[in-house]
Formats: C-alpha cells, sequence, structure tokens
C-alpha cells in the first residue's frame, strides 16, 4: 500500500496531460488504479491489456505525473513496481464552447462495455430550474458522489457515478433545432 496519503486533486493543466487522460485505455488503466496499486502485470490482466501495450501506457501517465510508483520489491532479480494514481481524483480543464467533453465520452464507451445483464440505473431528466436550483442540484449531486466514494470497499465489485448537469446549447428556434 503506498505509504503516504495521496492529494485529493490532480488538476491537468497541459496539452500532453490532456492527451493523455483523453485515451480510453489509459482512462481505464487509471480506474484499475483508483482503489489499490498494482504492477504491470495485474493491470494488463486487469484491463485486458498486452503487458507491452500496459507498460508503454503506464509510463505515458507517469511521465506527464498522473500515476506514480509507490512501492518496489524484488523478484527473481528484476524490480517489481507498484503503480497509484497520483491523487485521489482529476479534474479536467473545461473542454470550452464545442470542444469534447473526454469524461463523457468515456463514461459512455465503459457504459457501453459494461454487461446488460448486470444491475444498471441510468437516466436523462430534462429540468427547468433556477439559477439558485442548478446551482444548489449541482452541489448535492457532487456531495452525494463524494459520499459514496468515501465508502467505497476495494474489495468489492466496482460502480461508476457519472453525471452532468449543464445548459444546452440553444436550439435554433425558427427550425426547432434541425439542421
Amino acid at each position: 500500500m503506498p505509504t503516504d496519503d495521496p492529494p485529493e486533486t490532480f488538476h491537468v493543466t497541459t496539452d500532453e496531460q490532456l492527451r493523455a487522460v483523453s485515451n480510453l485505455t489509459r482512462h481505464r488503466i487509471m480506474a484499475a488504479l483508483r482503489f489499490e496499486p498494482a504492477t504491470i502485470t495485474q493491470i494488463a490482466e486487469r484491463v485486458g491489456l498486452a503487458k507491452g501495450s500496459s507498460s508503454y501506457h503506464v509510463r505515458l501517465l507517469e511521465r506527464v505525473g498522473l500515476v506514480k510508483v509507490v512501492r518496489t520489491r524484488k523478484v527473481r532479480g528484476v524490480t517489481e513496481r507498484y503503480y497509484a494514481m497520483a491523487a485521489r481524483s482529476v479534474v479536467l480543464p473545461d473542454p470550452g464552447e464545442g470542444g469534447p467533453d473526454v469524461l463523457m465520452r468515456h463514461a459512455v464507451a465503459d457504459l457501453e462495455a459494461s454487461s446488460a445483464d448486470g444491475e444498471r440505473h441510468v437516466r436523462m431528466a430534462h429540468l427547468r430550474l433556477t439559477e439558485e436550483q442548478f446551482a444548489e442540484l449541482g452541489a448535492r449531486l457532487e456531495a452525494l458522489a463524494d459520499e459514496y466514494r468515501k465508502l467505497s470497499d476495494p474489495s468489492l465489485p466496482d460502480a461508476s457515478l457519472v453525471f452532468a448537469l449543464f445548459h444546452p446549447a440553444p436550439r435554433d428556434q425558427t427550425t426547432g433545432g434541425a439542421k
């Protein structure tokens, strides 16, 4: 286990870091490391990659500061490295108007890859809220996610919670939004 407590957040600030987290394979590697450190071999098994591919992606994540070596041990003369997330959460920059929202794209890919036989709660709701209600709902959703994240037990199966509260782009009223 890591000897030091990781910081709460890692803010993605460079283009190199953004490119690193924009890759779905690296996103899944970071998800595999969110609760406990792992070796390249363990990461490869968890994510379903070849060891060489796993090593490439982990080293790239390490180079940009998103993961770090938290422990080493000698195994038959070879140094085995255990990697962990550099922080409990990663904060991405606002994609800006029309920019791709990497987090949502990865969430949809993960949802699509999840077992259709398993229990899932997926819902979209269209709301009309005052700015105060909008801010309150956002704060409540974040607090609920934080509350359950603190309850997470690494021995239990993974569950992902993704939410997006936003004001959609205004539709062209004359065409009803169709183009």
